[in-house]
Order: C-alpha cells, then structure tokens, then sequence
C-alpha cells in the first residue's frame, strides 16, 4: 500500500499516524491473507491463482482495517482481528471481481492492474468471486477466530446481511436497475447504503462483536461505520467525476457514462464534497464515547474525504 503524496510533510500529526498505522495494518492483512489463501495443486490451481490475483496485493484495506482498529479498542487479539479483516477483505474481493464483469458494470481495470476477468477469464472470475465468499465465512466460522461460538454465529449473521438482498447485492440490483433513470438524492443514499455503506458499516461493527462489547457501544461503533461509508461512497463518486484512471486506479467517469445517479449528479461537486464532509464530523460523534484511543478513527473519517484516490 503507498501513502498518498497529500500526506507527505505530516509527522507529528494525527493524519501521519493513521498513515503509518494503515501501512502496518495492510502488511499484517496480506500476510494473513497469503496464509488463508495457499497455493494448491491440481487442476483446481487456475482458481486459486485467480482468488489470490483478486484479493492480494492492493488497495487501500479500509475495510480490513477498521475490523482490526476497532478490536484493538477492545483489546482484542490481533490474530484474531487480522482474520476478521482478511474475511471481509475476501467477501470485497468477490464484489469487486463479479462487479467488474461484462454483466455488471463492465470494466477492464482494477487496482491499477487488470480486472480479473481479463487477467483469467470470464469464468473463472465468477469461479473466483464465489470462491472468495464462501472462503469469507469458512474462516469466521473456525475457532482460530475466536474462542466463543457465539461471538463466531454473529460475525458470521452480521456478514451476511451485510452482503446479502438487504446489503451489497442489493443495492447492485438497485444499481443496475436505476442506469438511466432519476433518483433523488434520498434513493440514491439508500442505494449508496445498501452497495457500499452496509459492508463498511460492518467492518466497523464486528471489531466490537470480536471485542464482546456491549450492545450499547456496538450501536455507537455500527454508526460511526455507516457514516463513514457514506462519506467514503460520496467521496469515490467526486473522485469519479475529477479523476483520472491513473489516480483512482480504475477507469474514471463510469457513472456519468453508464447514466447513474450519483450525489456528485444530484448536487454537483462542491456540494457534495460538503455532503461528504458534514458525515465525516457526524462519524466522528458517534466515538465521543472513547477518548485518544480511537484519534486514528477520527482521523480515518478525515482522510475518507480528503484523499485523492
């Protein structure tokens, strides 16, 4: 993972913490996730090689590392958190690959790199994309994952509602559904929620199931999640629309060309930049419950709208 050039000339502040912290969490996150990935024989090998294409070796692990920051305001064991990270890392690996399919939003570029489809091919990709889910979940449901059965059924219910008809998948049917129509500004957010929020949300939520924290502060956690990840979706969509492929890593302008409603077609660019930043501040609220420890969730949500890819 590379630091954004924003960051450079930071030390000392709460924003060049957080870089190095996300340096350090991406390390631990790929090693973990080489370890639940191995290479096999067989002629099964091209689908390995396609799931650990799909999920190794890039991107900015938000995801991955708002499970492991939030456990570790438990005190949870990094282990533990790191599995965690690598499970949901694998269950948004497998959005992203089938995302990128013809089918789907049809795009040749991911991370920089090839989409996966165009790596391998069109099969093996979706071979690859359900390979991932299912490995997502195999590894919330093992006991290295955490000693309490309980604690491991509500990861594994959590992840999928967040992935499921209610969340991820649907708010891409909602997605495809809505190309070339007009959405306002409230159907796009529930869009947006569903698609992209949901998972972040639960990313945030289950380093406090990990940590066995009480309901109340659960709830707290789960919001400063869902704010978060609506920034962060507003945030993508700025970054779409002003962007360029090198930058963000993927083609820019997808949406405007594909029709969708987005908040930057609702709002234009400035007012949703500001839209984004009022959910950066309304997510940070939700820790007034902690103190210093969580300054680098502060910082994250910070980061979420300031950054440039």
């Amino acid at each position: 993972m590379t630091v954004d050039s924003m960051e450079i000339g930071l030390q000392g502040t709460p924003q060049a913490a957080l870089m190095t912290a996300l340096t350090e969490r991406a390390a631990e996150l790929e090693a973990c996730l080489d370890g639940l990935l191995p290479l096999q024989a067989g002629l099964e090998a091209r689908l390995i090689e396609a799931m650990r294409y799909a999920a190794l070796g890039g991107g900015k692990r938000l995801r991955g590392f708002l499970v492991m920051e939030v456990a570790s305001l438990f005190r949870v064991a990094p282990a533990c958190a790191a599995r965690v990270a690598a499970s949901v890392e694998m269950l948004h690996a497998y959005s992203l690959v089938h995302d990128d399919l013809p089918a789907m939003d049809d795009d040749d570029l991911r991370r920089g790199r090839p989409s996966t489809h165009r790596a391998f091919d069109e099969a093996t990709a979706i071979l690859a994309g359900d390979a991932l889910q299912a490995r997502a979940f195999e590894v919330l449901a093992e006991e290295d994952t955490h000693s309490d059965p309980q604690a491991r059924c509500e990861l594994v219910c959590a992840l999928g509602l967040a992935a499921g008809a209610r969340g991820m998948a649907g708010g891409q049917m909602i997605d495809m559904e809505a190309e070339g129509k007009t959405l306002d500004l409230g159907e796009v957010a529930r869009l947006q929620a569903l698609k992209t929020g949901r998972l972040i949300q639960y990313s945030a939520e289950a380093g406090a199931i990990l940590g066995r924290a009480p309901w109340q502060v659960r709830t707290q956690i789960a919001a400063y999640g869902r704010d978060l990840g609506a920034a962060f979706q507003i945030a993508d969509d700025v970054l779409d629309a002003v962007g360029t492929a090198e930058q963000i890593g993927k083609t820019a302008g997808k949406d405007q060309a594909a029709g969708k409603a987005t908040v930057v077609s609702i709002l234009g660019v400035d007012r949703a930049e500001a839209q984004a930043r009022m959910l950066c501040e309304q997510s940070k609220a939700h820790l007034e419950h902690f103190g210093p420890e969580a300054d680098r969730l502060r910082a994250l949500a910070s980061w979420v709208v300031a950054r440039r890819n």
